[in-house]
């Protein structure tokens, strides 16, 4: 007996079978992408594909195409956790894409009327290192929507007068500056911050359709109509060209 326990002690251990190779970077970047453009076409499915991958350890890359997919159906507060968790995620591992997180988190939050988390999640991505000129104003511009959602109109136009210096290309940045001007009655800022949109996008509905409202608050109906009936007749099925559209008949104007 004490023989047979000595060679069964003596004898070799079968070895473990051997772990699956760690996934690469490059690999969790295609399956990202692969993961987002599923959602823009079917949200449903690429969630479910999202948290199979996300159980097999797919980390702040499964986590951020299981956000996309959620705001793609609408759930934006599960987004915005979403968001937030592969933010914190990427931030402890010193990963540049934390600040792009903290953005998508804070977008999913103020999409779901939720403007205060919103602008904390924007403040948490301004607060990182390293960030390009770029980034920092697209911040700026986010954050300065979210002010504006609660009614803070001197941190709005403190954010989009930083975001207008920092992006100035960014034709939104100066439509979102003339709009809030314009609502503070600084008509000088939204004379020119509106002509600067209007010289980086020409076509743009939303833009005309602001246009026309500046040109109406200053008294200006010849302006004002010959702007709104560029915006209800370039996208007469956009917001901003029904709106220019019911301006045009005497309707109450909208306040974008």
């Amino acid at each position: 007996m004490l023989l047979t326990l000595l060679a069964a002690a003596a004898a070799p251990v079968p070895a473990a079978p051997p772990a699956p190779p760690p996934i690469s970077q490059a690999e969790h970047g295609a399956r990202g992408a692969k993961c987002a453009a599923l959602a823009d076409r079917d949200p449903a499915k690429a969630q479910a594909e999202a948290r199979e991958w996300l159980a097999a350890n797919g980390g702040m890359a499964a986590r951020q195409c299981l956000g996309i997919a959620q705001s793609g159906l609408e759930q934006w507060a599960a987004s915005a956790t979403t968001f937030e968790a592969a933010a914190k995620e990427a931030q402890i591992a010193q990963d540049p894409m934390a600040v792009v997180l903290w953005m998508q988190a804070g977008n999913a939050a103020l999409a779901g009327d939720e403007a205060a988390r919103a602008r904390g999640n924007f403040d948490r991505a301004l607060a990182l290192p390293g960030l390009s000129k770029e980034m920092k104003g697209e911040v700026h511009l986010d954050r300065g929507r979210a002010s504006v959602a609660l009614g803070d109109t001197a941190a709005a136009k403190a954010d989009l007068d930083q975001a207008t210096a920092l992006v100035p290309r960014d034709p939104l940045g100066w439509l979102l500056r003339a709009n809030l001007a314009r609502k503070m009655k600084d008509m000088a800022t939204a004379f020119a911050s509106i002509r600067e949109a209007a010289k980086l996008a020409p076509a743009d509905a939303s833009i005309a359709y602001e246009a026309g409202n500046i040109a109406a608050a200053s008294g200006n109906m010849d302006d004002a109509k010959a702007a709104w009936t560029r915006a209800a007749q370039s996208a007469p099925e956009s917001n901003a060209g029904r709106a220019a559209a019911l301006a045009l008949q005497g309707g109450e104007r909208s306040k974008p």
